[in-house]
């Protein structure tokens, strides 16, 4: 799909990035079901998750004019807060779940996304990142990685030295595992951040919607993910893929759930 989404007037433009060969592929909707997604924005805000996106945001330390990625967009809620807080940014967005993509350049097109800053949507997938080397001074992912099996977010975590330039920051919130308070490296608690339920779809898991006996093999694989980010997890998936000063940032709770932010640099 390519579509400007209302054209020079918003500034969102919509891609399709799935090669023939992936357009089979599995993925985890952000609701753990795609009959569900129509309800995700109601369930972000009843849950207040614009607070984990703020958050997000203010610890990414985005500038103006700068270029930022955000994996597992879904239906673009943090990518807009970014363009809401800074407003001369260009963002990019990527996810497999088109609906959700077509839902997010609605939303842009209604908040009258301009060209001073700009929003690209793309249908693709975390570990095939829709930038070119040294492209990218951000990357953004809110409660998203915990639905990637740890073999995609090897790849992810590759890509992500692939597209930041020198310098370049990723940000990442997500679930820390069932049973586990503390990942490495905390900074600076922060209270006032909520998570939003199963976060944007970004991932791409190991079984499709199957009706209700599929809801509960997603739920079960969307556990077995957020075992990975156990004990440091994520600041070893990120260092292991050569980015620096991989640390825990901020943790808050949601409704019981750790949810933390975990940074990284390109060297």
């Amino acid at each position: 799909m390519e579509s400007s989404a209302g054209g020079a007037r918003t500034g969102v433009r919509l891609f399709d990035d799935v090669r023939p060969d992936e357009t089979d592929r599995a993925y985890l909707p952000g609701m753990s079901s795609a009959w569900k997604m129509p309800w995700y924005d109601v369930q972000s805000w009843w849950r207040r998750a614009g607070r984990l996106h703020r958050r997000t945001v203010e610890l990414a330390g985005i500038a103006p004019g700068q270029h930022v990625l955000d994996v597992g967009c879904g239906t673009g809620n943090l990518a807009l807060t970014v363009l809401r807080e800074v407003p001369d940014a260009a963002v990019t967005g990527v996810d497999p779940d088109g609906a959700a993509l077509r839902r997010a350049a609605r939303k842009a097109r209604r908040r009258r996304v301009r060209r001073r800053g700009s929003l690209t949507l793309v249908r693709g997938f975390a570990d095939r990142l829709p930038a070119a080397d040294a492209s990218v001074d951000h990357v953004v992912s809110s409660l998203a990685l915990h639905h990637v099996p740890l073999d995609e977010k090897r790849r992810f975590a590759a890509e992500l030295g692939r597209v930041l330039r020198p310098g370049g920051l990723v940000t990442i919130a997500d679930l820390d595992a069932p049973g586990h308070d503390h990942g490495g490296g905390h900074g600076g608690g922060h209270g006032g951040g909520h998570g939003g339920g199963h976060g944007h779809g970004s991932g791409h898991g190991d079984a499709r919607d199957r009706g209700h006996d599929g809801h509960r093999h997603h739920e079960i694989g969307v556990n077995q993910h957020r075992e990975d980010n156990a004990d440091g997890g994520i600041q070893r998936l990120l260092t292991d893929a050569g980015l620096a000063d991989a640390r825990e940032v901020d943790r808050a709770t949601f409704m019981d759930t750790p949810v933390m932010w975990v940074q990284a640099r390109r060297p």
